[in-house]
């Protein structure tokens, strides 16, 4: 198994997609600084401001950016037949799709998390003793929201891994993600009560607060899930994604 998680690690650095995706999800400490200058600026014109914290404001970024390494860590390979030459080396799919899934979970993992506590980090410096609406508490208590976060991001890119199995397309894997990101979200919304509020309580971008145990709108009221509940089903959504991936991996010709 140590061989094949050397090779899964080699084949995602050695691509120069990985380098794109991990630089595009790092733009969020750049937007990060910029917003909290702007809104630095703002508060010293009126006093105080009301603003997102821009490691909440910016996730999307970082969460997107790395799912598209997830879906084309599987589907480049499958688009260039590449695919086969890993399966004659490892034939067991399941063993391949696991190897995949742990480089690519620890690769995100780790990036998102040294992104969003930078982010995080050098706002709040910044905007030091500021009433900016991101920094009325002490420097560590925000902490759990950007590990919930960073969690997040990883569970995505294994979300983006397993609908790239599956669908064998990179297209596809990504409007996949994009659509469970931002488009099901959006027509939660729209569902007759009480029906609407439970299901946007499990939807992808509600998930992260819960599991940091901050209250979410007022829209959700009693659709809250506390934190144990939110942290299961963000791994169910990536632990799905993958053994779809893997069942139809193994019904199919490389």
């Amino acid at each position: 198994m140590r061989a094949v998680l050397a090779s899964e690690w080699l084949k995602l650095r050695s691509v120069g997609s990985t380098g794109y995706a991990v630089g595009a999800a790092s733009l969020v400490t750049v937007l990060g600084i910029g917003w909290t200058l702007y809104v630095a600026s703002l508060a010293d014109e009126h006093g105080s401001v009301t603003a997102a914290a821009p490691e909440v404001g910016f996730l999307p970024l970082a969460q997107i950016s790395l799912a598209v390494l997830g879906v084309l860590a599987i589907t480049s390979e499958q688009a260039s037949g590449m695919l086969r030459t890993s399966l004659a080396a490892v034939p067991r799919r399941g063993r391949l799709l696991f190897a995949k899934a742990v480089v690519v979970g620890g690769v995100t993992l780790a990036a998102g998390t040294a992104i969003l506590i930078s982010t995080y980090t050098i706002s709040r410096l910044i905007a030091g003793d500021r009433a900016l609406g991101f920094n009325q508490t002490g420097l560590l208590d925000g902490l759990p929201t950007v590990l919930a976060s960073s969690l997040s991001v990883a569970v995505l890119a294994l979300v983006g891994l397993g609908l790239g199995a599956a669908t064998r397309s990179t297209a596809a894997g990504i409007v996949s993600v994009v659509s469970l990101l931002f488009v099901l979200p959006g027509v939660a919304n729209y569902l007759p009560a009480p029906w609407n509020t439970r299901i946007a309580s499990i939807m992808l971008p509600n998930l992260t607060s819960q599991i940091a145990g901050e209250r979410l709108s007022r829209r959700l009221g009693d659709g809250v899930l506390p934190p144990w509940a939110a942290l299961l089903v963000l791994i169910a959504y990536g632990a799905a994604a993958l053994l779809a991936g893997y069942l139809l991996l193994r019904r199919r010709d490389a």
